[in-house]
């Protein structure tokens, strides 16, 4: 986490984690003008935990690279390039908040200080996990719920369930779609372009499978 970011978390008092108890219209007024600050703080700051600024264009990235996320999910989260080209091709989708929430949780889990352990599940559950957060991600009311109660003493594991349901909904929603995309498909282009010899890729049909000999298939 940045240095800025970091002491703005620290700011913030156990209060302001806690369940949500019955508040007036003044309360309301105050936690809507605390989000759309730190809104404007996340959009001034430029955050994008552990995504990089210094984006790649496709066209250095070679095609035998590209070719090798396609065969898993895993594979492609191996590759800072991959993490890139997927993280592009989730904002053509406006869901790129589920690979900021995976990456921060996994920079998460590496941190030893305490204190920044807390700084780090503050950020979190405030960017990510919140009801309205800046980039609130999508998970069940229990897990939510699980991770309020747990954010006074954090553990390592603090975000995990709510991890893997984001790592499950990229892999089997997100994925497919990204490699069937015009971003994965105009990396590996030449590869498609050089004959007989070459990897071959169509773009998958959800009608119809090919079968050995090329015949479509239903």
């Amino acid at each position: 986490m940045a240095p800025k970011e970091e002491a703005y978390f620290k700011t913030l008092s156990p209060e302001d984690f806690q369940a949500p108890k019955m508040k007036n219209d003044n309360s309301r007024q105050k936690d809507k003008e605390k989000k759309s600050r730190l809104s404007l703080f996340l959009t001034k700051s430029g955050s994008h935990e552990n995504v990089s600024t210094q984006k790649k264009s496709p066209s250095n990235i070679s095609a035998e690279a590209a070719l090798q996320w396609s065969n898993s999910f895993e594979e492609l989260l191996k590759h800072s390039d991959g993490v890139e080209t997927f993280s592009q091709f989730l904002k053509t989708e406006f869901s790129e908040e589920n690979i900021e929430f995976w990456l921060a949780c996994e920079e998460y889990k590496t941190i030893d200080s305490d204190t920044k352990l807390l700084s780090k599940a503050k950020y979190i559950y405030t960017v990510f996990i919140e009801s309205d957060a800046p980039k609130e991600v999508n998970i069940d009311h229990d897990t939510k719920t699980a991770i309020r109660r747990n954010l006074s003493q954090p553990t390592r594991n603090c975000f995990e369930a709510a991890q893997k349901n984001i790592y499950s909904l990229m892999k089997k929603d997100s994925f497919p779609r990204f490699l069937n995309s015009d971003i994965y498909l105009h990396l590996t282009s030449h590869l498609r372009s050089k004959g007989p010899g070459a990897p071959m890729f169509r773009r998958r049909s959800r009608s119809c499978v090919f079968n050995e000999r090329g015949e479509a298939t239903t």
